[in-house]
Order: C-alpha cells, then sequence, then structure tokens
C-alpha cells in the first residue's frame, strides 16, 4: 500500500512539474516569425480602435481593395486605449500585430513603428491639420482670428508636448513647458496679435492625444495674451456642426483632405478655412519596425499572392 502510494504521489509531482513547464513556456507569447506567412499568426486580423473613427472606415476599404477580404482578414474594432495597450504588449515580446495608425500621435515616439505603403492610395497621399473657423469670427474678435491665422507647427514640435502628457505631466504644465523651451517660436505665433483684455474664444477638438496636447499649448498662448479661451471636446461630427452652427469658434484640428472629408464635402461653404497649421500627418496602416520584410499592404495577402 504505501509503495502504491509512493508510486501515485511521484506520479502527481512528475505531472505537477510537467504542467509548471508548460505553463512557464507559454507566458511568453511566440515572436514574430518571418518564415511564415503573417496572416496565420495573427489569425489574419488587424487590431483596430474606435469604430466611429474614420480611419476604421479607410481600413475596411483598403481590406476590400487589396483583396484581404478573400485571404480572410479582418478588422477587430475596440477602443483606442485597447488597442494601444495590445501594441505595448506586442513590442514588448517582439509579437506581429497590424494597427490602423495616425501620425501625428505620441505612438511613433514610443514605439518602433513604421506605417505600410499604400501603392492604391486607399489612405490618401498625405494629410495636414487645419484650421477652420466659423463665419463672423474675423469681425468679432480679429486679435483671436490673428493668432489662429498664425498658429502652425511641425511634428518636431509637437512631440514633446504629446510625449510630456502621455507619460504623465498634466496639459497646462506641458503647455508651459513649450511656452518656456521655445520663445523664438512663441514670438513668431503671437506676431501681430494685440492683447486680448479677456475677448472670450471656444476651441473644439477630439477626444484623442495630439489634438489634447495641440489645443492645451493653443490655450496658453491665447491666455498669455490675455484671451479667456476655453476648449471643448466633442466628437467629430458634432465639432464640425459646432463650428459652422457658431456653438465654438473654431478648431485647430481639422483633418485634412482625407479623413474629415465627408465634413468638408456636407458642410462646403458654411465655414472659413482658416489656414494648414501642421502638414506631415498621415493615417494608414502600420507594422512594428521588427518586422523587416512587411513593408506594404500588399505584403499582409502572403506568399500566395
Amino acid at each position: 500500500m504505501r509503495r502504491k502510494l509512493r508510486f501515485w504521489l511521484s506520479n502527481v509531482a512528475i505531472l505537477g512539474f510537467v504542467f509548471l513547464l508548460a505553463g512557464c513556456s507559454g507566458s511568453k507569447p511566440a515572436a514574430y516569425n518571418p518564415n511564415k506567412d503573417l496572416g496565420p499568426q495573427i489569425n489574419y486580423t488587424i487590431t483596430g480602435m474606435d469604430a466611429s473613427s474614420g480611419i476604421m472606415d479607410s481600413t475596411d476599404k483598403a481590406i476590400d481593395v487589396y483583396g484581404l477580404k478573400a485571404k480572410n482578414w479582418q478588422l477587430m474594432p475596440s477602443s483606442t486605449a485597447s488597442m494601444l495597450s495590445t501594441v505595448d504588449k506586442a513590442v514588448k515580446y517582439k509579437q506581429p500585430i497590424v494597427i490602423p495608425a495616425y501620425q501625428p500621435h505620441w505612438m511613433f515616439y514610443e514605439y518602433p513603428l513604421k506605417f505600410l505603403k499604400d501603392p492604391k492610395n486607399v489612405f490618401g497621399q498625405g494629410e495636414h491639420e487645419s484650421t477652420i473657423a466659423r463665419f463672423g469670427l474675423k469681425k468679432d474678435n480679429p486679435g483671436a482670428y490673428k493668432f489662429l491665422q498664425n498658429f502652425h507647427w511641425t511634428l518636431k514640435e509637437a512631440a514633446p508636448v504629446m510625449m510630456n502628457i502621455h507619460h504623465g505631466m498634466s496639459a497646462k504644465k506641458a503647455a508651459k513647458k513649450f511656452v518656456k523651451n521655445n520663445p523664438k517660436k512663441v514670438n513668431q505665433l503671437l506676431a501681430g496679435v494685440p492683447d486680448g483684455h479677456g475677448k472670450k474664444i471656444s476651441l473644439a477638438y477630439m477626444p484623442y492625444d495630439y489634438e489634447y496636447a495641440a489645443n492645451a499649448v493653443v490655450r496658453q498662448l491665447l491666455k498669455d495674451k490675455g484671451y479667456d479661451a476655453t476648449i471643448q471636446q466633442l466628437d467629430v461630427g458634432v465639432m464640425w456642426q459646432a463650428v459652422v452652427s457658431k456653438k465654438v469658434d473654431a478648431t485647430i484640428t481639422a483633418e485634412l483632405p482625407a479623413t474629415h472629408a465627408a465634413f468638408a464635402k456636407k458642410y462646403k461653404g458654411q465655414y472659413d478655412l482658416v489656414r494648414t497649421n501642421l502638414k506631415g500627418a498621415r493615417i494608414g496602416l502600420a507594422v512594428p519596425k521588427y518586422m523587416k520584410n512587411i513593408n506594404s499592404i500588399e505584403d499582409l495577402k502572403g506568399s500566395n499572392n
């Protein structure tokens, strides 16, 4: 009886050890294998963001245009935060992942990402951030309008503000830091702008990271010049409608010509296109740079194109 008991306990111990090893080996996800087609490694799934985002519509179109639907590719919507959490894990373990991405965003400074080539131009040939205002703002508030005419910056200038906020700095403090560290730029942006003497101006922006950072800087600059500037977060369609209906004065985050094309067309002739304020914006599909053999959307179809 004791011999049988010892034998049973010995087998339990061995099985426990095997399961422990299996658990340990499974704790680290499999890394990207460039010698195998990408599709099966990620279940033919593009990890998406908010379903209402314009880039998700473009991604759905890309799946059709590039023949990926026939290869069983699909777009999985989630939230932007969830998508970025998945990117963080993928990069940590060098796993494969494909996402719809947009620049400007801190993800391109936090992670080693690259856009995939888009030879069929589904995502357009380049984007820019534009300032649009309600009709009448130039007459009602010429000083604030002059600032909106002046305001422009580069991806390089915007990046530190985004990263500071991403890493926990308050938007107000990040904006003040930008002002302090860029005196020449600030002088350029405020050139010819008269003191506001408490004059009100309201701005709207979409609930995304770059938009939040950019509006924090604009609000701080207007405040420093004496304007009572307020910013309001709105969904994209509501934002455009608010400008057109004069419920807000302006937005500096109209994404043209592709992302907000439907709204620009819908409200054509009903808003004041003030200027382009940031060049080099872009939308498209992106992968980590360690996926060296995946460089075009065409490459997602695998070796049997």
